[in-house]
């Protein structure tokens, strides 16, 4: 299970917005990541708390950010609900859309778990719901993905597989690098890893007989009954 700490950081300015305190594991039925956030002088800044299917598709997701709260999940596209910070009104909301992405490092590895890129294979396009703090508020963003490369490194136990993918901003046409080992982030822009206790996990592979799902955003998504966010 690997636990460890990321240095977040703003990728244009790289001025300092705090650290992710987190642990993670993957198992047979999917993948689960919890963590806390800190501002730059160490106060609580909120938290995120996800749990995937073994298709990489989000059966749960809680996000906090200050006082606003965002639960959701994969469900006729992906569904959640916002919180406000006075708990008075809850906004729902819906998109025709693949996952969730976000601030959190947690994303990255859940949108390569979704989309299980190929070495080789052309860039993926995908329809992401992303929120952002410090109020959470939904964005629907298209963007692209690409396995570049995977490296093996040696290391004292097993070979660590690096993957290096390039992400770009359908809309803006930003590129940025994000290379990652098994369900941990080594470096992305505004990420850092600075602490790992453990190594990472790998995942397992997709069983015999789930078919892969299509990624088209003008298709439907898969449809999975995660948990109802309307009723968490």
């Amino acid at each position: 299970m690997p636990r460890g700490r990321y240095s977040l950081h703003d990728p244009d300015d790289h001025a300092p917005l705090g650290e992710e305190h987190f642990h993670c594991a993957t198992g047979p039925s999917g993948w689960r990541y919890v963590s806390q956030l800190l501002t730059p002088s160490g106060d609580p800044a909120g938290s995120v708390d996800l749990t995937l299917d073994t298709l990489g598709r989000t059966l749960r997701l809680e996000l906090r950010a200050g006082d606003w709260q965002v639960r959701g999940a994969t469900m006729d596209g992906v569904t959640w609900v916002r919180t406000d910070p006075a708990g008075r009104h809850a906004q729902e909301g819906n998109a025709k859309a693949h996952g969730f992405t976000g601030a959190s490092p947690a994303f990255l590895v859940a949108t390569a778990r979704l989309l299980r890129p190929r070495p080789g294979a052309p860039a993926t396009r995908v329809r992401l719901v992303s929120f952002a703090p410090p109020v959470l508020a939904p964005r629907t963003l298209d963007r692209s993905w690409h396995l570049r490369s995977t490296e093996a490194h040696a290391t004292d136990n097993d070979p660590l597989t690096v993957e290096n993918y390039q992400v770009t901003d359908l809309e803006t046409g930003e590129e940025q690098p994000v290379h990652l080992a098994g369900d941990v982030v080594l470096a992305a822009p505004g990420v850092e890893l600075e602490d790992l206790e453990s190594p990472p996990s790998t995942f397992p592979e997709i069983p015999a007989g789930f078919a892969d799902h299509d990624q088209d955003p003008d298709q439907d998504p898969d449809q999975t009954h995660g948990e109802d966010p309307r009723e968490a």
